[in-house]
């Protein structure tokens, strides 16, 4: 499954561009989708991943973000209109060099409420409140498209100024692959 990735990658058209102090890659795959990731000149650091699938139609889906977040303004709204409340949760991720890390910010709820687990099956992160006020699923895109499985052991959270810092370190989830 790995090889199969990198074939793709491999065999993708890629433009590469230095701009304020980032490295902007994207790559257009052969059926169609396009991906497009920026790092950091200085550390090398995945700053930005984000994909694109074209529609039937064969026109462009918006961005949908993997890694980091949209830098687009938050349009501000002169007359009453519905718009999302702004202390829902947000849910993003941010990789470091050692882990991947996800963040979900505006959870007010003391450390000791959160639970992580690990669906072995799917291959999910799933966090959920004591309380049950907030409850999420995801997936480590990285290691499924690479085949790798997800070790439990590799898995951390902390809770800092009502945001929960959920780590997979990278290191421990290859080592449980190889051996």
């Amino acid at each position: 499954m790995a090889s199969d990735w990198i074939e793709r990658l491999k065999s993708a058209q890629k433009t590469c561009i230095t701009q304020d102090g980032r490295i902007k890659v994207h790559y257009s795959f052969q059926d169609g989708s396009q991906m497009a990731e920026e790092y950091e000149q200085s550390s090398k650091l995945l700053l930005v991943r984000k994909w694109r699938h074209k529609r039937t139609l064969g026109d462009f889906d918006v961005w949908q973000y993997e890694v980091g977040e949209s830098s687009l303004p938050i349009p501000e709204f002169k007359e009453l209109t519905l718009r999302e409340n702004i202390s829902n949760p947000i849910f993003i991720r941010l990789d470091v060099k050692d882990s991947f890390q996800w963040r979900i910010r505006n959870l007010p709820y003391p450390p000791d409420t959160y639970s992580i687990s690990l669906d072995e099956d799917k291959q999910n992160v799933i966090v959920r409140t004591s309380n049950k006020k907030y409850y999420k699923k995801f997936s480590i895109s990285d290691m499924v498209r690479l085949g790798l499985t997800l070790n439990k052991e590799a898995i951390t959270f902390s809770h800092i100024n009502n945001t929960l810092i959920i780590s997979v370190s990278i290191f421990l989830s290859l080592f449980a692959y190889c051996f």
